[in-house]
């Protein structure tokens, strides 16, 4: 069953591809179906635990298990999928060009998700995370516009950065730990003598799986991403992929290091700038898409924040604290997925109707469309932390957590309180920016001179849509209950204690108040004040300051010795070199180029000529003009080459097989 899970949608996907070719419509309900009885596998996980084994594949083999929260989530990546390709009929009504391909893919891409969600060691998880890396890299591409293709560069930088150093990680950890298996890494590690490398280790891991997460600072692919994908695509991404990263660094932390002070705090650090960060670039965001992905990167931190409190707690003997960290971080990983596929797709809707994603173009729009308004309203209520709503739950274990670390810590108990306010603070702000975006859809008057929507009876969506989008959204409430989230935190943990828990209190509700009252107050004073200005929405937030184009893209186009820039220069003309280590760098510099120019060039002849999809009706007129297109292919493919980013990608990732080479050379 296990094995269905995982390499079932790979199979499928091959035959979406074919069936596609001939009818749109068959090979749309044959995706729905595929996901469907994904769904329904997931399901009958819960009746039995189960661990499978493939052997020999890459060397130690692929393993495969399922116990409370690897079921839970094998569960909810399936819910998430039928319920974005459920949308997607709708969405995609009327788009022709590339839907065989992105079909394709979104299959593949399950599998690959539920493989890692599934998986029973590193080694595994690395493979299916590896995978899914570049599969998902063509939905941010899917539509093929200029900012489209930049953020899919951006993100396939950051995923085989991610790669390279996670696996770096895992090398160290295999060599001082002996085992990358989770059930017996935590022993592994107390017996190990090599605590340091063991550190060293996991911080790979730490940043190669936060690349994925959308952690600070290497979330800069996670903005740009989900403005130019498919909203269904955007769901996924905030959903689920991030989840994927986060999934490994609570593995890690919760196996290897979970008596790591030191590793503890360096978690919660950057949780704690990566919840901040996101807030406020949500909170200054005058596009929809946008100021829901800056969400995601903020409420990622809220789940690093819990995953640093679980160690700090533990390394401590302070097991209550850890329990409450733990339930917190798997609960709001869980609510985090729910809330975004209903957030995403209701944006999807608002889209597909209306072309448009800033504030000022769909401002409301949404007055008389009550399904849709209930819809992201509870979505909305439930990412806010609001009581009886699904994330007041999981953000109440994660503040407990911080406040049992204050009682237990007294040596960090300043640093404690100083992030129990950020977490409120974040809290607040999130609250602000989603009421920013309800009252502008929802309540505010519409833009003068719209065309008025078409639909009937103020619905905006097919019965199709309606069961995944307000359908998805009534979980909020729901989950939002005590004893269903205590039970369902009893059953992921797999610790009994949680069911004692009680989360209605006065102490825990005024956390939340707290919360909601300081972003009912930065919504007044600060959005109502300064971020609408002559009926317009802006943004105060400086555009140059892009992490990317500010630090990274000059430090790997311009200063890297292998980037051929002035570092490149000042290094060449250094006269400590020898006349043939000079030689020696020429060439691999023109090596370098040479490599990178031949695979963009070939890249991009390909996707604009031979791999091209288009439209049935018009296949003829291409054919009658192949060698026009031919040509206006071979001409444009080598105008982006010099400037695609994809040449740091290839020094730096030269860079990184040096550092890999050299830490394998040691090591052996």
């Amino acid at each position: 069953m296990i094995l269905l899970l995982v390499f079932l949608p790979f199979v499928m996907a091959v035959f979406s591809w074919l069936i596609g070719q001939e009818s749109e419509d068959q090979r749309d309900w044959f995706v729905i179906l595929v996901t469907g009885a994904e769904l329904m596998l997931s399901l009958a996980l819960l009746t039995s635990h189960h661990f499978v084994e493939i052997p020999v594949v890459f060397g130690s083999g692929l393993h495969f298990m399922n116990d409370g929260f690897r079921t839970v989530y094998a569960i909810v990546t399936a819910l998430m999928w039928f319920g974005t390709t459920l949308f997607s009929r709708e969405y995609f009504r009327h788009e022709k060009e590339g839907l065989n391909r992105y079909f394709m893919f979104i299959l593949m891409t399950l599998g690959a998700t539920e493989g890692v969600m599934l998986s029973a060691d590193l080694m595994t998880t690395f493979v299916f995370f590896e995978i899914l890396s570049f599969t998902s890299f063509t939905w941010v591409i899917h539509e093929q516009t200029p900012g489209a293709l930049k953020a899919g560069y951006t993100y396939l930088f950051i995923a085989v950065i991610g790669g390279l150093v996670l696996f770096m990680g895992l090398a160290l950890l295999m060599n001082a730990a002996g085992t990358l298996s989770y059930q017996e890494l935590r022993s592994a590690v107390e017996a190990s003598g090599n605590k340091d490398r063991i550190f060293a280790a996991s911080v790979c891991i730490l940043a190669g799986f936060g690349c994925k997460a959308g952690m600070f600072p290497v979330h800069v692919w996670l903005p740009k991403a989900h403005p130019v994908a498919p909203s269904p695509a955007s769901a996924l991404l905030s959903g689920i992929l991030t989840k994927v990263g986060i999934y490994g660094i609570l593995m890690t932390a919760a196996q290897a290091m979970l008596t790591s002070e030191a590793f503890g705090l360096l978690v919660l650090c950057l949780g704690l700038v990566t919840m901040a960060l996101g807030a406020v670039l949500a909170l200054f965001s005058v596009n929809l898409k946008r100021t829901l992905a800056c969400s995601s990167m903020s409420q990622i931190g809220f789940i690093l924040t819990g995953i640093g409190m679980l160690v700090l707690n533990s390394s401590t003997g302070n097991g209550e604290g850890a329990v409450m960290a733990l339930s917190g971080t798997m609960l709001h990983m869980l609510n985090h997925s729910l809330i975004k596929l209903t957030l995403f797709m209701a944006a999807g809707v608002v889209v597909m109707k209306l072309g448009a994603l800033t504030l000022d173009g769909i401002r409301g729009w949404g007055r008389d469309k009550l399904l849709l308004k209930i819809s992201f309203a509870l979505g909305a209520l439930g990412i806010s932390g609001v009581p009886f709503f699904n994330g007041y739950i999981s953000k109440t274990l994660l503040h407990e957590g911080i406040v049992e670390g204050i009682h237990h810590m007294a040596g960090i108990a300043v640093f404690l309180r100083i992030a129990e306010w950020i977490f409120l603070i974040s809290g607040g702000i999130t609250f602000a920016y989603m009421l920013k975006l309800f009252i502008c859809i929802f309540v505010e008057e519409a833009e003068a001179g719209r065309k008025a929507d078409k639909a009937d009876g103020g619905s905006c969506m097919d019965a199709f849509s309606t069961a995944a989008v307000f359908g998805s959204s009534l979980l909020m409430p729901v989950l939002g209950q005590p004893w269903i989230m205590r039970r369902l935190a009893a059953f992921m943990t797999g610790n009994r204690e949680i069911l004692e828990l009680r989360l209605m209190t006065w102490g825990n509700l005024k956390g939340s108040f707290i919360s909601l009252g300081i972003g009912a107050l930065i919504y007044l004073f600060l959005v109502r004040r300064y971020l609408i200005l002559d009926g317009s929405y802006v943004s105060l937030w400086p555009e140059k300051l892009d992490l990317e184009d500010l630090v990274y893209r000059p430090l790997l186009t311009r200063w890297l010795p292998l980037g051929g820039g002035k570092a490149a220069t000042v290094f060449a003309e250094n006269r400590i070199l020898t006349p043939a280590a000079k030689g020696i760098f020429f060439g691999m510099k023109v090596a370098g180029r040479a490599l990178v120019t031949s695979t963009d060039a070939l890249i991009v002849l390909l996707r604009r000529t031979v791999m091209r999809e288009t439209r049935v009706e018009s296949a003829k007129k291409i054919q009658e003009n192949s060698w026009m297109t031919l040509r206006e292919g071979v001409k444009g493919a080598w105008e982006p080459i010099f400037e695609n980013f994809s040449f740091a990608l290839m020094m730096t990732c030269l860079g990184i097989l040096l550092i890999l080479g050299v830490l394998i050379y040691y090591i052996v």
